[in-house]
């Protein structure tokens, strides 16, 4: 009998060890989804400060050294203990011993270049230990796009007993590629010709997400509908050129929900439990949620719904743009959890003082009220300029709360258009970005409420959608197998 694919998955974040947005959930839900379905999974991520005080205890395995610029620096890797796949960090206190994952007070560390450059080589030196090596190394974003790139440029060198892996890189969301000025190329101990268009260098700077775009073997993103978009000027962030001239090895795979977490029947977060077949549960959550928020707890009023991060690629600009009018002619009320964008902060802040009985807003991100909101709202408002999956409209539709979405990336492949004429869909999808659109769409999902029976019908068909990881994972299955068929890739 043939050994199962083993794959190792390298990335910066995998919940609940460090998380800062739907990566984090990507990397903790996908592994074990792989894994029921056959595939041998290792997940490799830092030794945060957050990873150790999460993780009920680590055992050291061994000690690596990796080179950064003129120097080595060493990581123990810690098996974590008790993890639902075999989880690795990366133990470097110099690197990740800090209170944040990326940075501080809204700023970047400014030493993240030699941190993920270090993430990357650090990763490869234990894979190269390892008794049977990976089958393919799944790197995810630009904080471990290195490792491809240094496959190729390093491979016979420094990873002879990597020389059969292949590699593949997955895109989250592609406007964070990690670009770094030229001058820290020194840290990445690539010869210089790889500081050129057709490989590291973009417009002058150190491109580390575009690095795995063209060295690794198999590029993947979150939503089929994603992968089309970003081969485009207007969503492809200067790098649809690289996206087309490898777009037969670009795939859009929609990522799942894991419904071990994310079920309004079994969640523990909620303070009454109900399905699709019973939702008097859901009437019950409104009520609370209400209550602790400081709304009026009012049956009858509609709940609208935001758990974003706080920027204009999420459109909370067209939130602000609307909230007042929507306040004003209707007895909507609105709850916002999130953190960001200061302006925005403080527009919605101000909008709030004149509702405060109508609106709330909770400044931060607090996993467990995120529950409590999409279990108690009506309508989940995602107007997002470009959504390369989302996860939040896929967490809506199971807990019953419409979703209204910009009809773009993820959003446009998971929410279907309600339509009046059919009595079918499971959201209100709006076309064209801008406030004018997205309250016309609010206003269409107002307006059915006050159908009850064909609200109550548009809630369960949203919760009977599947979007659960196996789906996925059967696709990311049948593409590696794809992917060790082929040659390695070459410089």
């Amino acid at each position: 009998m043939a050994r199962p694919l083993h794959v190792v998955h390298v990335a910066a974040e995998a919940s609940p060890y460090a998380k800062t947005g739907g990566l984090g959930d990507v990397v903790a839900a996908l592994p074990a989804a792989l894994a029921r379905a056959g595939v041998e999974v290792t997940v490799m991520i830092p030794g945060y400060r957050a990873a150790h005080r999460v993780a009920p205890s680590t055992r050291p395995l061994d000690t690596v050294a990796a080179r950064v610029s003129t120097h080595v620096e060493e990581a123990t890797i810690h098996a974590v203990d008790g993890a639902r796949v075999p989880t690795l960090l990366v133990d470097a206190p110099r690197y990740f011993d800090r209170p944040e994952l990326y940075g501080e007070g809204g700023r970047d560390y400014p030493d993240n270049a030699e941190r993920f450059v270090f993430f990357c080589r650090a990763a490869l030196e234990w894979l190269r230990r390892m008794s049977t090596p990976p089958d393919i190394v799944h790197v995810h974003d630009w904080q471990a796009a290195l490792a491809p790139a240094f496959l190729a440029a390093d491979r016979p060198a420094l990873y002879p007993e990597l020389r059969a892996a292949h590699s593949m890189v997955t895109i989250h969301n592609l406007a964070y590629q990690g670009r770094f000025w030229e001058a820290d190329w020194h840290l990445l101990n690539v010869d210089r010709r790889f500081f050129t268009p057709a490989a590291l260098e973009f417009y002058g700077y150190i491109n580390f997400l575009k690095g795995g775009c063209v060295f690794a073997d198999a590029i993947t993103t979150v939503s089929p509908r994603y992968a089309e978009e970003i081969r485009t000027p207007a969503f492809g962030e200067g790098l649809d050129g690289v996206l087309r001239a490898r777009g037969g090895d670009l795939v859009g795979i929609l990522n799942g929900v894991d419904y071990t977490v994310w079920n309004p029947a079994t969640d523990p977060m909620i303070p009454a439990r109900y399905d699709r077949d019973g939702l008097t549960g859901k009437a019950k959550c409104k009520a609370a949620l209400q209550d602790e928020l400081g709304l009026d707890v009012r049956a009858a009023a509609p709940l609208l719904a935001v758990i974003s991060r706080l920027a204009e690629q999420k459109g909370i600009d067209l939130v602000v743009d609307v909230a007042r009018e929507l306040l004003d002619t209707s007895d909507a009320q609105l709850a916002i959890l999130g953190s960001g964008d200061p302006r925005l902060e403080a527009a919605l802040s101000a909008i709030r003082e004149r509702f405060p009985k109508r609106m709330a807003v909770r400044l931060g991100f607090d996993d467990p009220l995120a529950h409590r909101i999409e279990a108690g709202a009506d309508v989940f408002l995602m107007p997002s300029r470009y959504e390369p999956c989302g996860l939040s409209q896929l967490y809506s539709l199971r807990y019953g709360t419409v979703p209204v979405v910009h009809a773009v990336g993820g959003l446009a492949d998971t929410v279907v258009d309600y339509d009046p004429a059919t009595d079918e869909g499971t959201g209100f999808v709006f076309r064209a970005f801008g406030s004018v659109p997205f309250l016309a769409a609010i206003r269409r999902a107002l307006t059915l409420r006050r159908d009850a029976p064909r609200w109550r019908a548009l809630m369960r068909r949203g919760m009977a959608a599947d979007f659960s990881w196996d789906a996925a994972a059967a696709r990311y299955r049948a593409l590696y197998e794809d992917v060790v068929a082929r040659p390695v890739r070459t410089v």
